[in-house]
C-alpha cells in the first residue's frame, strides 16, 4: 500500500516570459534555472518530478540533464491548466496529488514541498493546499503585488487580496505607517497541492469575477466554494526570479 502522502511534483516551465524571455534556461552557476528547481524537487520526498513545458528548447535542456519532461501545450492561460494536461497526458488518477513548483524558484526548500502535499493529504476537507509567511513591514502590507491572505481558525483561506487585509481601522486611523501589535498578516506563497480531479473540474470553469479583478487565478477555486488549506511555511521561502535584477541576485546566491 502506498503512503497517503506520495505526491508527485510538476514543474511548469514556459520559455516565453514577458519579462524575462528564456527564463528557465538562464545560466546560474553553469546551470540552467530550471534544473536546480529540479534538483530542489528531487531532494523532496515526491515519487515524480515532472517538467512541464511548452518548448523544445527547455525540454532538450531537462533532458540533458537527466530530467522528466511532459510537453504541454502553448496555449495555457495558467500554470494550473498546464498541471490539468500533465495529469492527463500521464493518466493518473483523480485522488492523485501533484505539488505545483514555480520553475523560477531555484531555492525552493524540499521541506515546504512535503509540507504543502501532506496537509493536503491529511486535509480532506481542501480540494487545494497553499503556504504563507508573515508580513512584517507595512510597505509590504500595501503592496498590491505582493499577495495576502486571511484564513479561518479551520486553516481554511477566507479570502486572498492585492488589497491590505485584514484593513486594522483603529490603529491605522492613529498610527497608518506602522502596524499594530497582533495584526499579524500573511503573505501567500505561490505553491500549491492539488488532487487530480479537481484539476480537472477547474479547466472547465470560467474566469470567476473575484479572479478577473484581482488577477488571481486561486480566486476561482474559493467561487466556487472549494477550500483552499493555508499554513505558515516550515521554512523561509526565498524569492523566485521575474526580472533581470532577481537573476543578478540569484547568480551572486548560487555563484
Amino acid at each position: 500500500m502506498k503512503n497517503k502522502h506520495s505526491f508527485d511534483v510538476i514543474i511548469p516551465a514556459r520559455f516565453g516570459s514577458s519579462r524575462l524571455p528564456g527564463k528557465p534556461l538562464a545560466d546560474i552557476a553553469g546551470k540552467p534555472m530550471v534544473q536546480h528547481v529540479f534538483e530542489r524537487a528531487c531532494e523532496s520526498d515526491a515519487e515524480r518530478v515532472i517538467v512541464a513545458t511548452d518548448d523544445m528548447r527547455v525540454a532538450e535542456a531537462v533532458r540533458g540533464f537527466g530530467g522528466e519532461v511532459c510537453m504541454t501545450s502553448a496555449d495555457h492561460a495558467s500554470g494550473t491548466d498546464r498541471l490539468q494536461e500533465v495529469a492527463v497526458n500521464l493518466g493518473l488518477a483523480d485522488d492523485r496529488i501533484l505539488v505545483n513548483v514555480q520553475g523560477d524558484e531555484p531555492l525552493i526548500p524540499a521541506q515546504v514541498i512535503n509540507q504543502v502535499a501532506a496537509n493536503l493529504a491529511e486535509n480532506t476537507r481542501a480540494g487545494v493546499a497553499t503556504l504563507c509567511e508573515p508580513i512584517l513591514a507595512v510597505e509590504d502590507f500595501r503592496n498590491p503585488n505582493i499577495v495576502k491572505v486571511v484564513a479561518a481558525q479551520s486553516g481554511l483561506a477566507r479570502y486572498f487580496s492585492r488589497a491590505p487585509i485584514p484593513w486594522p481601522r483603529d490603529a491605522f486611523a492613529v498610527h497608518a505607517n506602522e502596524l499594530p501589535q497582533g495584526l499579524e498578516p500573511r503573505r501567500h506563497i505561490g505553491i500549491y497541492a492539488y488532487r487530480v480531479a479537481l484539476l480537472q473540474s477547474f479547466v472547465t470553469w470560467p474566469v470567476a469575477p473575484l479572479e478577473q479583478f484581482e488577477a488571481l487565478e486561486q480566486l476561482r477555486f474559493l467561487y466556487h466554494d472549494e477550500n483552499i488549506h493555508v499554513a505558515v511555511a516550515c521554512a523561509e521561502v526565498p524569492g523566485g526570479v521575474d526580472t533581470e535584477q532577481d537573476l543578478q541576485r540569484m547568480r551572486e546566491l548560487l555563484g
